[in-house]
């Protein structure tokens, strides 16, 4: 088989989203993964009609309130090792200043999952893709950590795996020297829920995430985004991205 033949089936395999690698696969030395929960059955492709997104309004978002970045840390095994430089963050909590004003706010900062994302772009074999439902993956199997596609995403949504992962979990695999970044908890969309950080967010009352098909007009973040102003980061650089905010 071809290297671009290879990559080819890497991707229909992920784009199924039943990829399912050999346990303990090596990828490159000191990496390795455990074996790829099923996320859907391989009849049910993802499909271009839907488009997964996420509407966050800042003006629910408390101070301090790390909720969403704790759920996502517990969902994917994001353990810390005291190193903020390094440590993986799906999705962080950041703090913007009104430099006139002095009004402050918080709000969460994750992978904006984009309609042309460079990330995609400048990814050399593949590893960066898109699914055709909007939700930006990294495929570990093939991702040789030239991190190309960090210095290319405008939000630095993605981290470096810098420690060897003893503890992975089966639905969201981890591996020393590869990129990693908010997945929009694939493994619990392709099952009909919510990803953990909306998930947690509604279980302390706060509501300030909505998630949903963006394409569905009967669906609650398109009427949201129908009725209420909303923004996306950096709209300048037309990426159409997944995610919008209300309040900034």
């Amino acid at each position: 088989m071809t290297d671009n033949a290879h990559t080819d089936t890497t991707r229909r395999r992920f784009l199924g989203g039943a990829a399912t690698a050999v346990a303990g696969l090596a990828l490159a030395p000191g990496v390795l993964l455990h074996k790829v929960a099923q996320a859907r059955p391989a009849d049910e492709p993802v499909s271009s009609a839907v488009r997964w997104g996420m509407l966050i309004d800042t003006n629910k978002c408390a101070k301090g309130c790390s909720d969403c970045v704790n759920a996502c840390a517990k969902e994917h095994g994001l353990t810390g090792h005291g190193r903020p430089q390094t440590d993986a963050q799906w999705i962080r909590s950041v703090d913007l200043r009104d430099k006139q004003t002095g009004y402050t706010q918080t709000l969460p900062l994750l992978c904006q999952h984009c309609e042309h994302p460079p990330c995609v772009d400048v990814c050399p074999t593949g590893a960066s893709f898109k699914r055709a439902d909007g939700i930006v993956l990294v495929d570990k199997h093939i991702c040789i950590g030239c991190r190309y596609c960090m210095m290319a995403c405008p939000y630095k949504a993605r981290s470096f795996v810098h420690e060897t992962i003893d503890d992975q979990l089966p639905h969201s695999p981890r591996g020393k020297g590869t990129v990693e970044s908010c997945t929009f908890c694939v493994e619990r969309v392709d099952t009909g829920r919510t990803p953990a950080c909306v998930e947690a967010c509604k279980a302390e009352n706060h509501n300030a995430m909505i998630f949903g098909d963006m394409n569905d007009p009967a669906s609650e973040i398109s009427k949201q985004l129908k009725k209420y102003n909303s923004r996306q980061i950096r709209a300048d650089l037309e990426l159409n991205t997944g995610v919008r905010y209300r309040g900034i």
